[in-house]
């Protein structure tokens, strides 16, 4: 631990730092069997003169990221460390105001089931020629007629291209469904058809009351199940049970709330909500986000792949781009950091990648928000640097809500619905708002509307307007 000129007092010192560092841990709720690690990672971080100061902090976890020995659990656990001797053994002066959180945070691994990797990790079986359909008596296990009514339903999906959300959606739906069947009523749906669907929708509604909009997502991932997988092109459900309640409004923050919630938020937490907030980015298309999809020189933003496979252009704010020159100069920095070490790849679907094998070291390539960490793809086992995990994301932005004193049920989607309030109000055209939002039909735009507090005069986006 941090050494002082003499070294007999050195020696002193550095054994008294430990002991009291070991007693601390003794004192948190860390397993003993991981103590030794802690000891490990924080006489790393010592070494390294991590204690000087934060600039020195972020070089020696920048290093350690670039590892692909290092899983992001252990680089959690080596922040973890260093926050804890820093401010409760050596008291460093500028620990208390570290993002320690939001540094953890960062190295969050992206796991085979993930909406980015998941079309690539979950693999679906080739056409072939059909066999006949057993029978429930032949069925000796429920979950083989399980799995195999799942794979034909992520093959369809597949190939009638829809989202990765929705897919996720109507297989958890589908997998409840036909579990339902075979244990409340016996057979399997196959068998049953249609009245199934109406018996498992009043069960959620009598048994779980669900929400009309959760009773509809299952009707319709059970419809298609029905007609897709199942074969049964027509069919009526009579005598449905209908959920109680209505659609809430979307819940949107005013601009003062808006900048409260910022004020608590660190880079590059605080860019991410940006982007949301000014150009009414979703946080997965935020999160995807490239360099080489920034345009400054049209004041553009391209949104590739969003929500139903779409694409569109949206505006880049004009407030960010300073503070985007400059984050992305650091990223160069770190990325040519990463090539000088042989540690500058990145994910690239696997298509582009057979097309263009050396464009995953490219500049234009990289995420414009990645992980602090290196981890293999769950499939090829490619060690590449992934984007920052949602999740992280999620954890921040609703520790800034709190800390704000924001009284409202806001969420990182709460900053779209903003976007698109602000900018009708302050008399932006509603088609305009649509075409920006992604939308495909004005009605699901109209319902900020509702939601308004007054009109106003227009601006390209709301991140401008001041």
């Amino acid at each position: 631990m941090p050494p002082p000129s003499d070294p007999e007092t050195a020696s002193q010192n550095v054994s008294g730092a430990r002991r009291k560092f070991i007693e601390r841990i003794a004192e948190l709720s860390i397993k003993p069997t991981v103590r030794d690690y802690y000891v490990r990672w924080a006489e790393s971080w010592t070494k390294a003169r991590g204690h000087q100061s934060p600039e020195r902090t972020h070089g020696y976890f920048d290093a350690l990221g670039r590892s692909s020995h290092v899983a992001d659990w252990q680089f959690r656990q080596a922040v973890d460390a260093a926050r804890v001797l820093a401010c409760d053994v050596l008291a460093v002066p500028w620990a208390s105001c570290f993002d320690w959180r939001g540094l953890s945070d960062q190295a969050r691994s992206l796991e085979p089931e993930h909406r980015t990797l998941a079309r690539e990790t979950i693999r679906v079986r080739a056409s072939l020629p059909p066999s006949p359909t057993p029978s429930p008596e032949q069925v000796a296990d429920a979950e083989t007629e399980l799995k195999r009514l799942i794979d034909s339903l992520r093959r369809i999906i597949r190939i009638k291209n829809m989202a990765m959300a929705t897919e996720e959606t109507y297989v958890h739906w589908n997998c409840r469904f036909i579990r339902f069947c075979f244990q409340m009523l016996g057979q399997s749906p196959q068998i049953i058809g249609p009245p199934a669907i109406t018996a498992y929708l009043d069960f959620l509604v009598l048994e779980r009351n669900v929400s009309p909009a959760t009773q509809k997502q299952a009707l319709n991932a059970m419809a298609f199940l029905t007609k897709n997988v199942l074969g049964i092109e027509e069919f009526t459900l009579d005598h449905i049970t209908p959920a109680r309640g209505a659609r809430r409004p979307p819940v949107v923050m005013t601009r003062e709330e808006v900048s409260s919630v910022f004020a608590r938020l660190e880079d590059p937490w605080k860019l991410i909500a940006q982007f949301m907030y000014g150009s009414g980015l979703r946080l997965m298309e935020a999160m995807r986000l490239r360099v080489k999809d920034l345009d400054f020189g049209q004041g553009t933003i391209t949104i590739h792949d969003g929500k139903g496979g779409r694409h569109r252009v949206v505006t880049l704010p004009v407030a960010l781009e300073q503070r985007l020159t400059e984050h992305l100069a650091r990223l160069r920095e770190k990325h040519l950091q990463d090539l000088a070490v042989g540690a500058g790849d990145v994910h690239m679907p696997e298509a582009l990648l057979r097309k263009w094998p050396k464009a995953t070291r490219e500049w234009c390539w990289q995420y414009l928000f990645p992980s602090a960490t290196l981890c293999p793809h769950p499939r090829t086992g490619r060690i590449a640097r992934h984007h920052l995990h949602e999740s992280s994301m999620q954890r921040q932005f609703k520790d800034a809500v709190r800390k704000a004193g924001v009284p409202k049920r806001a969420t990182c989607h709460t900053m779209r619905h903003s976007f698109a309030t602000h900018l009708l109000e302050s008399g932006t055209d509603i088609r305009t708002v649509q075409s920006l939002m992604g939308h495909s039909s004005v009605e699901t735009t109209m319902i900020y509307l509702h939601v308004m507090k007054r009109p106003g005069a227009g601006g390209p986006s709301p991140l401008d307007l001041s």
